[in-house]
């Protein structure tokens, strides 16, 4: 199995403006990701970005960049230009690394890979892991999903997922009751690494957004939409909680200094 590692990278950001270029242990962000991506499996590692800023500060440190299009809707789009430029066939494999988890395990990338390559049904892989906290399971920034028998994903959603009605709700008063999480029901909070075969990503962009996706503001919903099917694995490592905002960034800034 052969497959291409991209990391999408936008200096522009709402919260942490230039956040693939901030400094962690001594280098940026984007390049702690690309040396994780290149400790994968993967046959090639390219970054793509649409600022030149980022395309310097990649091609110091030795990174393949592609220059992509300021104009693209959402990061898959980005993608979809890449697989263009660097002219990969319709079967191939990619795996999207988001350009600001620094500390993505490589054996996450193989995985999502090596999942999607063994699922022919499937267009898209992505990851899960298991959440065990009630305020989890209620917070709306963290996404939930429920899969089938066959690890094929049924539903993304920022509500709970699946709402266990005799549990959260007090049937005797109506009262809702959220204070703990039912036995036996496998609560999975959705890790954002995804792989696509090319020919899909050729079809996803010339898809409208779906309702769905609208409503819940996920992408992946647009695939589900469409008739795809999405295979989903429990994550064989702790996935690390990425950079979103400034007290993450110092988080994981203090946590490589502690490790160097």
């Amino acid at each position: 199995m052969s497959f291409t590692a991209i990391i999408p990278a936008r200096y522009a950001s709402s919260r942490l403006p230039g956040k693939p270029l901030l400094l962690m242990g001594g280098k940026p962000m984007l390049q702690h990701v690309w040396e994780r991506a290149c400790a994968s499996d993967a046959a090639r590692v390219v970054i793509a970005t649409d600022d030149e800023r980022i395309r310097d500060a990649a091609i110091t440190f030795g990174a393949e960049v592609c220059m992509t299009s300021a104009n693209h809707p959402s990061g898959t789009d980005r993608l979809q230009e890449v697989t263009q430029q660097l002219q990969l066939p319709d079967d191939a494999l990619v795996v999207n690394v988001q350009g600001d988890e620094p500390l993505i395990p490589p054996a996450l990338i193989n995985q999502v890979a090596a999942n999607l390559a063994a699922c022919p049904l499937a267009s898209m892989a992505t990851l899960s892991e298991a959440i065990h906290e009630v305020a989890a399971v209620f917070n709306p920034n963290i996404v939930k999903v429920v899969s089938d028998i066959h690890g094929l994903a049924l539903y993304f959603s920022r509500s709970p997922q699946p709402w266990v009605r005799d549990h959260f709700i007090n049937r005797g008063t109506g009262h809702f009751q959220p204070d703990t999480l039912p036995a036996g029901v496998n609560f999975q909070r959705h890790i954002g690494i995804y792989a696509y075969r090319v020919a899909f990503l050729n079809q996803y962009v010339t898809w409208a957004p779906a309702p769905l996706e609208q409503a819940e503001q996920l992408e992946q919903l647009r695939a589900l939409w469409q008739g795809h099917r999405i295979h989903v694995a429990e994550a064989c490592e702790h996935h690390p909680h990425g950079v979103d905002t400034e007290e993450d960034y110092q988080r994981l800034k203090q946590l490589l200094a502690n490790a160097c």
